[in-house]
């Protein structure tokens, strides 16, 4: 038996990276899952990949920006599809501007929006169904830049920590109903995100600050994704795990 089977997983950001990854990994292992983004034809790829391989998905777009869509989303993927066991809150935006730049409060607001106030709106709204799982799990991405900062990053970095500043107070609140919520933060990983960065310079990077010398892929952000959602896995709730290649390890 596949270790999600009978499972409804959400997954925003699921048109490209680790969202994809993540979506493609929980169907191989049998969950039906809810694939959530703004761009259709990322949607449509990941469905497609899905499908070839007779996993069980279905697309929904939306712009997590408008929050106040969200709720109705929500309540649409529970209703056709029948229940949600996991919520994989994976989109999110970056980019970098000095605090005293004249837009620094429009980039603020919109980091806050979607990287910090979809991810609440989408667990409040699967909050009915998930108190109907045997198996209820929260999964929440954050980044590297919660633990550290990088500069001229900081409206990103407010946002990260808040992302796990929520989980951690969501572990305490929901906990004794039984339902698990625990944040990855993702180090340097290949996606579309970081494809401004030369190759070269990522390898730089990598080797000088990683212990493992290499960026990583989105399916190895994925993989710690599904362990921390799997029925088996029942005691484990309020962590803040890095997955960096061992970047938060070193000194240097």
């Amino acid at each position: 038996m596949k270790q999600l089977e009978t499972k409804v997983a959400i997954v925003t950001g699921a048109g490209s990276g680790m969202g994809a990854a993540t979506a493609i990994l929980f169907a191989q292992n049998g969950a039906t899952v809810a694939l959530l983004d703004r761009d259709k034809n990322g949607l449509d790829a990941t469905l497609g990949a899905i499908k070839e391989k007779g996993g069980r998905a279905k697309a929904w777009v939306i712009d997590l920006a408008m929050t106040d869509t969200i709720p109705a989303v929500i309540e649409d993927v529970g209703a056709q599809l029948g229940s949600i066991d996991i919520v994989v809150n994976n989109a999110g935006i970056a980019g970098f501007l000095a605090i005293d730049d004249p837009d620094y409060d429009a980039h603020w607001d919109r980091m806050i929006l979607i990287n910090l106030t979809a991810q609440q709106k989408v667990i409040r709204s699967a909050l009915p169904w998930l108190r109907r799982s045997d198996s209820p799990r929260i999964v929440n991405i954050a980044s590297t830049e919660a633990l550290g900062a990088t500069p001229l990053d900081s409206a990103y970095v407010a946002s990260k920590a808040g992302v796990a500043g929520l989980t951690r107070a969501l572990a305490v609140d929901l906990g004794p109903e039984g339902i698990l919520v625990n944040c990855i933060c993702p180090g340097p990983i290949d996606t579309a995100m970081t494809s401004f960065v030369p190759s070269d310079h990522k390898l730089i990077f990598a080797k000088r600050h990683t212990a493992l010398k290499r960026y990583g892929g989105p399916e190895e952000v994925a993989q710690m994704t599904l362990a921390m959602s799997l029925p088996t896995q029942t005691y484990l709730t309020g962590t803040v795990v890095p997955v960096d290649g061992g970047l938060m390890a070193r000194n240097a």
